[in-house]
């Protein structure tokens, strides 16, 4: 079934829209504070699609998704009762009790850490904002991990350019029911 070939195309070509960077930004900004779908996902298809502009679009991530985590650190500053619901009918309430043992622990590093890796940062943000944590650290260790992070996956795709593209074009619906088969022999074995 070529289901994922198809989505596929739909990506790139959504990627290739006049107005994908101002959505770019809009993903980026509202997944660091409430949001659920990683920028990655828009991120990697627009710098494939425009190998040119890779770095341009790592960099309206990072700013856009650093800008949304000062949103997230207000809403845990100021709003946290208000999300607290929420957080608990997502089943992220584990995730903040974990986020605030590492803000204890490591501090600065926690919000680097979260910001690079695929660990939900929208909760560090929350968290480092309720449990008071310095504002500049907050931003500089942000920058830095999301915008690693970013970067890295915008010159993977620049660096790939169109021969990724065919290439992917060509393997996708083989890594999508890939993808499906590991995350469902996962989903088992854990739980």
């Amino acid at each position: 079934m070529a289901i994922f070939s198809r989505l596929y195309k739909h990506v790139m070509r959504w990627s290739r829209h006049q107005y994908a960077t101002y959505w770019l930004a809009l993903v980026s900004f509202s997944e660091s504070s409430f949001f659920l779908i990683p920028p990655d996902v828009m991120l990697a298809p627009m710098s494939l699609a425009k190998p040119q502009k890779a770095w341009f679009y790592a960099g309206v991530t990072t700013v856009s998704s650093v800008l949304g985590g000062l949103l997230g650190y207000f809403i845990g500053s100021y709003a946290f009762n208000v999300i607290e619901p929420w957080l608990v009918s997502l089943s992220y309430m584990d995730a903040f009790h974990h986020a605030e043992a590492w803000f204890e622990k490591w501090g600065f590093w926690a919000i680097f850490l979260a910001g690079f890796t695929p660990i939900p940062y929208k909760i560090f943000t929350i968290a480092s904002g309720a449990l008071g944590m310095a504002l500049i650290p907050f931003i500089i260790g942000s920058t830095i991990g999301r915008g690693l992070r970013f970067f890295l996956v915008a010159t993977l795709m620049r660096l790939g350019g169109e021969n990724l593209e065919a290439k992917l074009h060509l393997w996708i619906d083989r890594i999508g029911w890939l993808t499906i088969v590991l995350a469902l022999t996962a989903y088992f074995l854990l739980r």
